[in-house]
Parts: structure tokens; sequence; C-alpha cells
């Protein structure tokens, strides 16, 4: 088979997606994410960490603007948000408004937010 012919398509299906959010102390993010939330990480530089827990990966990039993590968020589905919701108010890491709720598009949910500002809602469907 010569370089420029064509295989065999796999069908497309997206599988995964990976956020990365702003960290202006990457030394602080790891700390806090591995402490309070228990991530492990799986790489770790001065400008740039990945970071895992379970099936959940977040990166993290090194930001010198105090304002972007601010501004930033994202939603990780996991299974059994009620138990991972008492692990988060034991490690006092609660949104003040992000309380556990059902959520009128199915969801039960709850916010954290990180050291440095990062909102993160954990939800789960409910069952209809």
């Amino acid at each position: 088979m010569q370089a420029n012919e064509p295989t065999e398509e796999k069908a497309v299906r997206l599988s995964r997606a990976v956020p990365i959010l702003a960290s202006t102390n990457m030394d602080e993010t790891v700390s806090f994410y591995r402490e309070r939330l228990g991530f492990k990480a799986v790489f770790e530089s001065e400008d740039y960490a990945i970071l895992s827990r379970d099936d959940v990966t977040i990166n993290f990039w090194l930001c010198d603007d105090d304002e972007i993590p601010k501004v930033t968020s994202c939603r990780v589905q996991v299974q059994g948000v009620d138990g991972l919701y008492h692990e988060c108010v034991e490690a006092d890491v609660i949104h003040p408004n992000g309380s556990l709720e059902d959520k009128p598009w199915g969801a039960r949910e709850f916010a954290i937010l990180d050291g440095h500002g990062n909102l993160i809602t954990f939800f789960e469907y409910m069952k209809q």
C-alpha cells in the first residue's frame, strides 16, 4: 500500500474532553487538587500539570493574570455525586452558591472553587 492510498476509515466517535484550566501558582494548584480533592499528578512541571482522579483528567497551564481563573469553569460528570459533595464539604471547597441541588435540566450538581478561582461543577444525571 502506498502512503497516499486511502485506508479504511473508522467511524468517528468523540470519546473525551479534557479541560485546561489556568493556574497562577502551579505548586499550589497541584497541592490543592491532591490534598483537597484526591487527584494524583500524572505530569508536573513549573508551567504545566496534568492531574487525574478515576477517569477524569484536568490539565493546568501557568498563567500570570489572576483574573483568568476567576472566569474559567468546567463541568465533570460523576457517579455518586452525593458522596463527592460530602467529601468537598469536609474539604471546605464548596462555592458559596454551589450547594448540591437538583436542576431542571435533569442533573444533580454542586460547584467548587479551587484556590485560584476556577469553578468546577460536578454533576450526575438523575434517573428519569
